[in-house]
């Protein structure tokens, strides 16, 4: 069996791509989980993070932020990874049903597109100060923080491959 056209077909390159599947999963009363970020180089932090914040629903969809994205929020010798190549190792994870990329400094458009039952973000945030609080809330969602797996971050990683 060729798994790649699989794997391709749970990822958006634009928010439109992804309305036809978030609306069957609106109608089918799945219980849609959101988060976002780089995922620059995914490590064991990311793959503990994601597989709770799925687990917290019965639809996992990521916000990828874009190459330029990225560039913008950590400097000129960031991505590591193309945006192909992060949304496809994403896309690939058994947990993982939809990565939606962005090109915004924010999440929150985007955030207002899906409609997320519920907005995961890592520890370091208090709730009221997530992106999309407001816009979860005021739907009757929930918002989660989940505490990061110490050792891991993709900064210090690649410090540690200088």
């Amino acid at each position: 069996m060729d798994y790649l056209p699989f794997i391709e077909k749970k990822i958006a390159y634009t928010a439109k791509e992804a309305e036809n599947t978030l609306s069957l999963w609106r109608f089918k009363d799945d219980k849609i989980v959101f988060t976002n970020g780089c995922f620059d180089i995914l490590h064991k932090g990311h793959i503990e993070y994601l597989a709770k914040a799925a687990s917290l629903g019965t639809k996992l969809v990521i916000g990828l932020n874009t190459d330029a994205s990225v560039k913008r929020l950590k400097g000129d010798s960031r991505p590591v990874n193309d945006e192909n190549a992060r949304a496809l190792l994403l896309a690939s994870l058994v947990f993982v049903d939809k990565v939606i990329l962005f090109d915004t400094d924010t999440p929150r458009d985007l955030i207002d597109f899906v409609q997320p039952d519920v907005l995961v973000k890592g520890g370091d945030y208090k709730p009221e100060e997530i992106v999309g609080y407001d816009i979860v809330k005021a739907k009757g969602g929930e918002i989660v923080t989940l505490d990061f797996v110490e050792g891991y971050s993709t900064t210090s990683l690649i410090e540690k491959m200088k």
